[in-house]
């Protein structure tokens, strides 16, 4: 099967997700496969937060609609044009998918096929229907790629390559279990915004959806902050009110309610607007509902810090303050050419 053919399936599949975003789903008639797949995508969408708690209808269709914009032919076009993946030998690559957010592990899947190896994949028990729903609309468009696709819930075998993501733990088990094979690890990373009191009230607006975007369970999520010595936390505080309505959903206001009970009851000072914690804290990872934050006495220092650190951050959202820094408002909306932890999976594909 030919990239061009490939590349055309998932433009087609671009073409579909488009139909579909949290202020209305639209049918167009022009889509391949409406017949078969419209309604019962809708239906899958309303039920993902019955498979995972977290994956309510609004952020289900954040991930669609992302999608939708990645799929675009100008967009494939732009990010192949670097690679000739005409010579690759087709291998069977395994993917070991995360589940925090969803369809999370799509671009490997996306890179395993467009590249010209078939793909394995062991879905995570928390976002495994998304994916296959995808997958089968691809098949639809194209029945050849099916032999190129299979889904397992066993250990993976009869792979030559793998990509896994996971936890730090869970990535010491993968480097060993892995080690005589081709493979990207990938371990648990945070995001960190860079801020100096100059922000507008629209940048910090745009840094809540980097913050509360999918609970903030990505790794592109910001979860720590570092702000200049006597930085004034109330604009912060009164652009992210346009959050405010996190807190109504349950398991995110139980665990607001329960992270801020630990830090009051090991006698931890806070910033607290109902809703969201600040916690002083040199670490990155944060809970659920809070956000960690540390003060910096000069920029270049805090810059050489962050690259130092670089294997713990995903992402730095700033004006423009670092070396490829993320604008706010944007952690969530990737390019393809966007990679995870910073590993060209493109370039790790064409040459195994």
């Amino acid at each position: 099967m030919l990239q061009i053919e490939k590349k055309n399936c998932f433009i087609q599949l671009g073409k579909f997700l488009s139909q579909f975003s949290w202020e209305q789903n639209r049918k167009n008639e022009a889509v391949l496969h409406n017949d078969l797949f419209f309604d019962s995508f809708v239906d899958l969408i309303h039920l993902s937060q019955s498979h995972n708690g977290w994956f309510t209808p609004e952020q289900v269709y954040h991930a669609i609609q992302s999608w939708a914009k990645a799929l675009q032919e100008n967009n494939l076009n732009q990010w192949l044009s670097n690679y000739n993946v005409s010579a690759v030998e087709p291998k069977n690559v395994g993917l070991i998918l995360a589940g925090n957010i969803p369809l999370v592990g799509f671009h490997d899947f996306l890179s395993v096929l467009i590249s010209g190896h078939k793909v394995l994949v062991k879905a995570s028990s928390n976002d495994q229907h998304l994916i296959q729903f995808l997958a089968k609309y691809l098949i639809a468009v194209n029945p050849q790629i099916e032999s190129h696709i299979t889904f397992t819930d066993g250990k993976l075998e009869n792979f030559d390559a793998v990509i896994a993501t996971g936890s730090n733990n869970t990535a010491r088990y993968f480097e060993f279990y892995f080690k005589d094979k081709p493979s990207i690890i990938r371990k648990n990373r945070n995001s960190v915004a860079v801020l100096t009191g100059n922000e507008s009230k629209e940048d910090l607006v745009n840094l809540g959806e980097d913050i509360f975007r999918y609970f903030g369970l990505g790794c592109r999520n910001v979860s720590k902050l570092f702000v200049p010595k006597d930085y004034d936390f109330q604009p912060f505080f009164q652009a992210i009110y346009e959050y405010k309505d996190v807190i109504f959903y349950e398991k995110y206001s139980n665990n607001y309610d329960y992270n801020k009970a630990v830090f009051l009851m090991s006698n931890f000072k806070l910033l607290d607007n109902e809703f969201l914690t600040l916690k002083e804290d040199s670490s990155y990872a944060s809970p659920i509902s809070s956000v960690f934050y540390e003060y910096y006495d000069d920029l270049e220092d805090l810059k050489m810090r962050l690259e130092n650190d670089k294997e713990q951050i995903q992402c730095v959202v700033s004006k423009n303050l670092t070396t490829n820094s993320i604008p706010f408002g944007k952690t969530q909306q990737p390019e393809l050419w966007d990679y995870a932890d910073d590993v060209n999976t493109l370039q790790f594909l064409s040459k195994i």
